[in-house]
């Protein structure tokens, strides 16, 4: 049954309507995302460390409660389009404050400015830097996580990948309701359009991401056409009334039939975007401190 609040949620921030223009309507989907902030996801609390970083070019936000913490980079949602690190703020706090572990949000270049792959671009640079200059930062970097909802779910899951495949493999990956099918061919999205994302809105975000249709059926894009043995144990995240259920689902489920350790958990009653709405959503809160309770479990025992 659709919770409530999801309908309350869902009058804090109305689609633009009549703008035809792509670059003005994601100029107005970004607008709206940022001003209703607050109203979605509450005031920010104080926590011991919380500091913007330069990490070799790539903007950041360091959210620490301890000196020598485990890390994990986190990543955005918002279709590769919008969103930022003060739309995920107070979830980073919260998991920091959590989990014990250090939060380093990013703020990788977006769409359609900054076509793929410059995000995943963006975070492997992270990855570098924390490695390097973790110790200056007050972090431990040999335990090492990532994490991402949506959009950012995706980069998480490819760079996850792409790290084991570098030699240089993550301890845990973290995966909140994650857009992996480019071709948007899950039952869920007949099923669920009207609840919010739809079929129609994950196409534009596919193909403005990745203009080029040869490249959405690589690894790199499309996270199921990669072998997944080997990759860090995993907790995915997923949402009842969300487009992205089942592509995630089968994702985790991916993930168990490779031998990877993995937690799938799909929260009831919600829609797409629920979890960083610290203020509308009652599980939002279950959501943060279950991801904080994995990540302890993977960086801190």
């Amino acid at each position: 049954m659709l919770h409530p609040q999801v309908t309350a949620a869902a009058a804090l921030r109305p689609r633009p309507t009549g703008i035809d223009d792509p670059a003005a309507r994601v100029r107005a989907l970004r607008d709206a995302m940022e001003a209703s902030n607050e109203a979605e996801c509450g005031p920010a609390f104080p926590l011991p460390v919380v500091v913007d970083v330069d990490a070799d070019g790539v903007p950041g936000r360091l959210y620490a409660t301890s000196f020598g913490a485990p890390v994990v980079v986190y990543l955005h949602g918002g279709g590769w389009c919008y969103g930022s690190v003060e739309t995920v703020d107070r979830f980073c706090r919260r998991v920091a404050d959590r989990s014990g572990c250090a939060v380093l949000s990013v703020g990788y270049r977006l769409a359609p400015e900054h076509v793929f792959p410059a995000a995943l671009d963006d975070v492997e640079t992270v990855l570098a830097y924390v490695r390097r200059d973790g110790p200056a930062l007050g972090v431990d970097p040999a335990r090492l996580a990532i994490g991402g909802d949506s959009a950012g779910g995706q980069l998480a899951a490819v760079t996850a990948r792409r790290q084991r495949d570098a030699a240089t493999p993550l301890d845990f990956q973290v995966l909140i309701y994650p857009a992996i099918d480019p071709m948007t061919a899950s039952e869920s999205y007949a099923e669920l359009g009207a609840y919010g994302l739809d079929r129609p809105s994950m196409e534009v975000a596919w193909r403005t991401w990745v203009p080029d249709p040869a490249q959405r059926f690589t690894p790199d894009v499309a996270p199921l056409a990669a072998d997944l043995a080997g990759l860090p144990p995993a907790l995915v995240i997923t949402a009842e009334y969300d487009v992205l259920r089942d592509e995630g689902e089968r994702y985790g489920e991916a993930l168990v039939a490779a031998g990877v350790p993995c937690v799938v958990a799909r929260y009831l009653g919600v829609n797409h975007g629920w979890a960083r709405k610290l203020a509308l959503f009652d599980a939002a809160g279950a959501a943060a401190d279950q991801v904080a309770a994995g990540l302890r479990a993977a960086l801190t025992a």
